[in-house]
């Protein structure tokens, strides 16, 4: 099994008087410096009738504030050579800038800026243009793509209805419609707060200074009046049965995503999940892919991943289309057999050391990136609150036994803690679609 040394990522924290949580790293290989902005706001933090509102605000915060204009984020950016962009997701939105080391400075100033002054310059104009733009991103990436809704559907199955990441992480067209100026407004007031963010900078440029220079542009901000509480987010450990949808949709290839739940991002028992997730279906060598793929051929791809939720329940999903001439019964019957025998034999010790030196790779490749390394300072500070477990990922990984991932195995994968959401393809699809089928399987 590769061994991997000790990682030491240099770490320097502290926390402004306002509440904003900083974390530094200090690294001078390349000539560039990465700021990234986690605020611990997502879809789970909205309440009925106003879904959408993580994401929307995801693109309102480039629509300029009280010093800069609409758009002139991206093109100061880019005028001084650097990158930028946003995300959002069920727990959290963060942004981020990858800049020239000497513009650090201008990177700071813009996060602060919207930080501090959005409100200020936010119109009913700029709200009726991004919800357009998010309607838009919606029709295009989820309604009318084919397979597009599963991102909407497999949360509605696997999470109860009241339960905070139950509905869309793209909101409802009823909910962004009805979109008020004030229901907005709150929506920022409350979440996009000095105590409800964490900044990570890493990359090249000097602590103390960089220190100064957050003190100077975000000390000023005032923190939030406080955010009201999730409601229980506490799930039992198995769905309690095979919870199965099945999907209509103008598509030539069936489609499964099979999901099971499994322990939350960070705890003990999350690496053997995450190391199971990657003997299933991360890379060509994983399982799935060498025995539905390439031995059986009755899949066209097949892959497997977590949502690395920190709250309630995390997922472990597996993703495999089918093969042209493939049923979309025999494609669940034909990964259902393989994960039965998963539960059934085991994985071998192979598979497991495998696994887990694709992922210490993957990270410590990673982290030599300023942009990654900066995120994922943020998500620890976030989700854990302790950005040096960024440091004990390696050794975490390096621990997971192939014991420890058959327990797992035989404990989640079973068949009470299976949900199945089947795409199956719509008698008469679209004739421009056997192109994309096509397509699928030539790659």
């Amino acid at each position: 099994m590769v061994q991997f040394r000790a990682m030491r990522i240099p770490i320097e924290t502290f926390r402004l008087p306002n509440g904003l949580f900083v974390t530094l790293s200090e690294d001078h290989t390349a000539p560039i410096v990465a700021v990234n902005l986690w605020y611990h706001v997502g879809s789970a933090n909205e309440p009925p009738g106003r879904t959408g509102f993580a994401h929307l605000f995801e693109h309102m915060l480039f629509q300029g504030s009280a010093d800069v204009a609409a758009n002139e984020h991206f093109e100061l950016v880019a005028r001084a050579g650097g990158t930028l962009n946003g995300s959002t997701w069920l727990e959290r939105t963060n942004y981020f800038e990858t800049v020239p080391s000497n513009q650090l400075e201008l990177a700071l100033w813009l996060e602060a800026n919207r930080m501090g002054t959005l409100l200020s310059a936010m119109t009913q104009q700029k709200l009726d243009n991004q919800r357009d733009v998010v309607m838009n991103e919606r029709r295009w990436s989820m309604d009318n793509q084919p397979y597009g809704s599963w991102m909407e559907k497999l949360p509605a199955l696997v999470f109860p209805p009241q339960h905070p990441f139950h509905h869309s992480l793209m909101g409802s067209m009823e909910d962004l419609a009805a979109a008020s100026l004030d229901d907005v407004s709150q929506f920022f007031s409350t979440y996009y707060t000095p105590d409800n963010a964490v900044l990570s900078i890493a990359g090249d440029f000097e602590p103390g200074e960089a220190r100064r220079m957050i003190e100077r542009h975000f000390g000023g901000i005032p923190r939030g009046k406080g955010k009201p509480p999730l409601p229980d987010m506490s799930l039992p450990p198995v769905f309690g049965q095979w919870k199965r949808e099945v999907v209509p949709d103008d598509v030539m290839l069936p489609r499964l995503f099979m999901a099971f739940r499994t322990p939350v991002f960070g705890s003990e028992e999350y690496y053997a999940a995450s190391v199971t997730g990657a003997v299933l279906g991360l890379r060509n060598a994983s399982r799935l892919r060498r025995r539905l793929v390439r031995e059986r051929q009755v899949a066209a791809d097949a892959s497997a991943f977590t949502y690395d939720l920190a709250k309630g329940s995390d997922l472990l999903v597996i993703d495999v289309t089918g093969r042209p001439g493939i049923g979309a019964e025999q494609l669940e019957q034909e990964v259902a057999h393989e994960i039965d025998t998963v539960v059934r034999d085991g994985l071998d010790a192979s598979e497991v050391e495998r696994a887990v030196a694709v992922i210490q790779t993957a990270f410590v490749s990673g982290m030599q990136e300023a942009g990654d390394r900066a995120d994922r300072l943020s998500m620890f500070a976030t989700y854990l609150g302790r950005p040096e477990a960024i440091n004990e990922e390696v050794d975490r990984y390096k621990a997971v036994t192939t014991e420890r991932v058959n327990a797992f195995v035989r404990e989640r994968l079973d068949e009470n803690n299976r949900a199945s959401l089947l795409y199956v393809p719509r008698e008469n699809a679209p004739a421009e679609l056997a192109s994309a089928g096509a397509a699928t399987e030539a790659e």
